[in-house]
């Protein structure tokens, strides 16, 4: 979402660090062009300002322009600035959902039609029955978009928990009032319930939102918004934090190309802080939001600690102990390969996952150029599952005749195949290469082995 903000203020950090020592000339010129930088991602005027103004005020101080290094002095400042604007700092809310009240905890969710809401609910409710051990109950309260509540239905079946029976004819106030009462008698810990969209701001919906929330008094007031659509969505969150009040956003679809400027504006504009984020169209891609890594992300210095956190989440760990040991006996396979790109498939795209790793800004280039294709997982792994079992642990054997067969039956080139084997017999020898150097030598080599392609230039 940050890519092209990234970028530009990444160059002008550049810059800065070219000129060594700083005057207050340099600064007000690098200062300038963040700003423009910032208003190109769409970041709200009066915010730009007012993140312009406290990084100037701290960044021409005697301490900066005469320390040993001033532009990573300055760089510190902005990032500084940014953790503040995106709602981080001392004394700063947790992310993620507040959980703090007696059950049934409701949760109300709002938003626009075609904001992902609906989507987000169920997603919430997956994020609570596995990782808080909630009992859930979801409840759609639109009655004027077509199968609304069958689509919510289904999310439910999908993230395993209960959804309010559906009877026709009933206005949102006794839904709700009829999933609170059902909550009650059935021990729910929390009722998630999806308020109804519309394709814009208008009176009919912030009313029917402002009574069901009179109603039933929810501990958490979500307000959904789309990443892509930039600055409405600032209006958006503005609109319904005067009419309704709102305690928490979620933005979704952030693994798009939006500019990033509408999570900058979000906590000036409304005071309300982002709790989460949709990366995906998968139910469990959602994210808790810290300001602090964020920022890390948006100046390219990474964010090693929400990749190791989605490792820890998505990886079987008694796999991967099976996959080290086996790599340790120098037994690594086409089999140990495909199971490892199935553990790399499960924590995201490829991009995402490089955009978590430090020092990216600088090698972006390298890696277009490179041309990785987020599919190629599912390729690679498609190329092995047409491999016979003797395949797979006996690789030598796959002459021409094999290549073409496996090839036709991923649906593939030979080409494709052949690559494959390539990358699989660097992988092997670097294996043998660390089994030689003994365990420290394996984790030192450990990112090499988790980002299949990592070494390979070529498009698949």
């Amino acid at each position: 979402m940050f890519e092209a903000l990234s970028t530009r203020l990444n160059g002008v950090f550049d810059k800065l660090r070219r000129r060594g020592a700083l005057s207050e000339a340099d600064v007000t010129e690098a200062l300038r062009e963040v700003r423009v930088a910032l208003l190109e991602a769409d970041v709200a005027l009066p915010v730009a300002r007012d993140l312009i103004a406290k990084v100037r005020e701290r960044a021409v101080g005697v301490e900066v322009i005469r320390s040993v290094s001033p532009a990573q002095q300055v760089i510190k400042i902005v990032n500084d600035a940014l953790v503040e604007a995106l709602g981080g700092g001392e004394g700063a809310e947790a992310p993620g959902l507040d959980l703090n009240a007696p059950s049934p905890l409701p949760i109300l969710m709002v938003g626009l039609q075609g904001s992902g809401k609906t989507t987000t609910s169920g997603k919430i409710a997956l994020r609570l029955r596995t990782r808080d051990k909630k009992k859930v109950l979801l409840a759609s309260l639109d009655v004027a978009r077509p199968a609304a509540q069958l689509q919510l239905q289904t999310l439910a079946t999908q993230a395993g928990v209960m959804s309010l029976p559906i009877v026709p004819g009933q206005s949102p106030l006794e839904i709700a009032a009829r999933a609170m009462d059902m909550a009650r008698r059935e021990l729910f810990d929390v009722v998630i319930l999806d308020t109804a969209g519309r394709l814009s701001i208008d009176d009919a919906l912030m009313e029917e939102v402002a009574a069901v929330k009179a109603a039933t008094k929810p501990h958490q007031t979500l307000l959904v918004v789309d990443a892509m659509t930039g600055q409405d969505a600032v209006n958006t969150a503005r609109n319904f934090q005067d009419r309704v009040g709102v305690n928490g956003i979620v933005m979704t679809r952030v693994d798009g190309d939006a500019r990033g400027g509408a999570a900058l504006s979000m906590r000036a504009v409304t005071g309300a802080p982002i709790r989460l984020l949709g990366a995906g169209e998968k139910l469990d891609a959602l994210e808790d939001f810290h300001p602090d890594r964020i920022a890390s992300r948006i100046l390219g210095m990474g964010d090693i600690v929400s990749l190791v956190e989605r490792a820890a989440e998505t990886i079987d760990r008694d796999e991967a102990e099976k996959l080290a040991a086996r790599m340790q006996k120098g037994q690594f396979n086409l089999e140990d390969f495909a199971n490892q790109l199935k553990q790399v498939g499960k924590m995201g795209n490829l991009s995402g996952i490089l955009g978590m790793l430090p020092g990216l800004g600088a090698m972006k280039s390298q890696i277009q150029n490179a041309k990785i294709d987020d599919r190629m997982v599912g390729r690679q792994a498609a190329i092995i599952s047409s491999m016979t079992a003797k395949e797979k642990r006996n690789p030598d054997i796959i002459k021409a005749s094999r290549k073409k067969r496996i090839a036709a039956g991923a649906g593939v080139t030979v080409q494709d195949v052949n690559r494959l084997l390539k990358q699989f017999d660097d992988m092997s020898a670097m294996m043998k290469r660390m089994n030689k150097l003994g365990q420290k030598g394996l984790m030192r080599g450990g990112l090499g082995a988790l980002l299949p392609g990592a070494g390979n230039r070529r498009p698949f």
